[in-house]
């Protein structure tokens, strides 16, 4: 038995042996408070305005999660530069599970590509769920398809042989996915088409309906058109034909298996952000998007998916390598 050779020593290795005594008792107070996520309000922000796509789809997984979670969950519209601004000040935030991002598959896998100052990366983010799934359809002009005699994707490249140049697209704006998508069908092919930019998705479905160009690649916003017959659809992009368009083919279908051009909306969180808190927003907002309402207000633009926070990551790095390829040979850039 150790002898103490004054009280001093005695009281110095007392004092050691309580503090490791006490060290189990820290790290579960440590873990007590971690636990306790969530303790204050969460912020989803949007980098669209309201009342877009994006913006329904937040206002659902909040109001879904707030249930869940007892805290409230507030959207915070930050609009501007095709989605860069919200984007890059979610990428700034504290990774603590109280600032999260809905946004677009062009904001993450496009706009950090093509802009020459972008504030963030793909990387700069942490994925936590692809909430929505959507694919494109290859709509034409309807009067024009009938004059040219365009039924098909194949007809349409004919056409495009014949006429070089002549062959024009429109799309909502530089460089957003439905621009690459059909500079990816144009170098498939050996074509050359014209692109023509608008500010908006929308405008772009409006400028073929009315003439002004002929083709783009468009949302399933666009059905009600191409039921009424203002618009034809030649394919879509998705890997089954739609269901409220079952004769129209897939691009594989229609002869073109390398045309798989998707966008998703998704839930985001600021990269370093804990795995364990990922997994338990994710957690939520499956449950949030479960409600029949969810999947109701959204299902008209594409399925609900929930894909996984790894299978999102990859989805992302596939999705990055795939378009750095077109946006390098295509040459597309912006100040």
């Amino acid at each position: 038995m150790h002898k103490f050779s004054s009280r001093r020593e005695f009281l110095v290795a007392s004092a050691g042996v309580a503090g490791a005594a006490m060290l189990p008792l820290a790290s579960s107070t440590a873990l007590a408070q971690d636990a306790k996520w969530p303790a204050k309000v969460i912020r989803i922000v949007v980098p669209f305005p309201a009342g877009s796509i994006t913006d329904t789809m937040a206002r659902m997984l909040a109001n879904g999660m707030a249930k869940s979670l007892g805290q409230p969950v507030i959207i915070d519209n930050k609009g501007g530069a095709n989605g860069s601004i919200g984007v890059a000040e979610v990428a700034r935030a504290a990774p603590d599970g109280y600032t999260l991002l809905a946004t677009n598959s062009s904001s993450i896998t496009v706009n950090p590509l093509i802009y020459k100052n972008s504030a963030y990366k793909a990387s700069s983010l942490a994925p936590i769920t692809v909430v929505l799934d959507a694919p494109f359809i290859l709509n034409v002009n309807a009067e024009w398809a009938k004059n040219n005699a365009i039924n098909s994707v194949q007809d349409l490249m004919a056409y495009a042989k014949r006429k070089p140049s002549e062959l024009t697209y429109g799309s909502g704006g530089s460089g957003n996915l439905a621009h690459l998508g059909y500079a990816m069908l144009s170098n498939s092919a050996k074509i050359q088409t014209t692109h023509v930019p608008y500010k908006a998705a929308s405008q772009a479905s409006m400028a073929v309906m009315a003439g002004e160009v002929n083709s783009s690649f468009d949302t399933l916003a666009s059905i009600p058109h191409i039921l009424s017959g203002k618009l034809k659809a030649l394919a879509v992009t998705s890997s089954e034909r739609l269901a409220q368009m079952p004769d129209v083919p897939t691009m594989a279908q229609a002869g073109f298996p390398d045309i798989d051009v998707r966008f998703w909306l998704g839930l985001l969180a600021p990269a370093g952000t804990p795995p364990a808190i990922i997994e338990e927003i994710y957690a939520h907002a499956k449950l949030a998007m479960a409600a029949p309402a969810a999947n109701a207000a959204l299902g008209a633009q594409g399925a609900v998916v929930m894909q996984s926070p790894q299978d999102f990551a990859d989805r992302i790095a596939t999705e990055t390598k795939q378009l750095v390829e077109v946006i390098k040979r295509e040459s597309i850039s912006l100040d």
